[in-house]
């Protein structure tokens, strides 16, 4: 007896796995840290206001 894969199954299981390989990666993503100068955004902003 012969062993057939549903080529729909097929599709159907990679999509799958593929989904879930997209949300762990999602759960793992951590942003890129920047480094803000607060001091000089305060001074932007009193510029803007004068």
């Amino acid at each position: 007896m012969a062993i057939t894969r549903y080529k729909r199954k097929a599709r159907k299981d990679k999509a799958k796995a593929a989904v879930r390989r997209q949300t762990l990666k999602n759960q793992n993503f951590q942003p890129v840290i920047k480094n803000v100068d607060v001091e000089k955004i305060k001074e932007e902003f009193k510029a803007k206001k004068k």
